[in-house]
């Protein structure tokens, strides 16, 4: 299948804010809303199927030094055909661009993100700036999320 992975552009948002939230809804993601998603636009990468946007990840910029992958989701009939893997190296590829050392992410699928270079971390050890969306989550202070970073470079 002739997969293109390439910026968001603003017409996206709609289907970006579908798929995030389909898995938002079974408490896989943070559900996001439109407006964010247009306010951060320029932070997504989409995976395209005959200009069908078909997977999303975002690379947020946190500090200086520390970025998220975030809102990864590839629509489910589109599942093993390696655009996870493909989008979260785009968003590695521009953090490196940008000079940035360490990139994180929180999620459920560890194993995903430790095949793609991630290693698991404590949470604490992670700034506070990181936790501003957390009140947004319905499993909100209990989290049960795993906290991986993929370090760059050594700080």
């Amino acid at each position: 299948m002739p997969y293109r992975i390439e910026k968001a552009r603003i017409d996206d948002a709609v289907e970006i804010q579908k798929l995030v939230n389909s898995f938002a809804e079974r408490g896989e993601m943070l559900a996001r809303p439109l407006s964010e998603i247009y306010e951060n636009i320029r932070d997504f990468f989409v995976a395209r199927n005959d200009g069908e946007v078909i997977a999303c990840a975002a690379l947020h910029i946190a500090w200086s030094d520390l970025a998220e992958v975030k809102s990864l989701a590839v629509s489910e009939e589109h599942h093993r055909h390696g655009l996870g893997e493909k989008l979260v190296n785009a968003c590695l590829d521009e953090a490196k661009t940008l000079d940035i050392a360490n990139i994180f992410c929180l999620t459920y699928v560890k194993p995903f993100f430790e095949k793609c270079g991630f290693v698991e971390e404590d949470k604490a050890t992670l700034p506070h700036k990181i936790w501003g969306e957390c009140y947004r989550c319905p499993k909100f202070p209990n989290c049960d999320e795993a906290a991986l970073i993929y370090r760059v470079k050594q700080t």
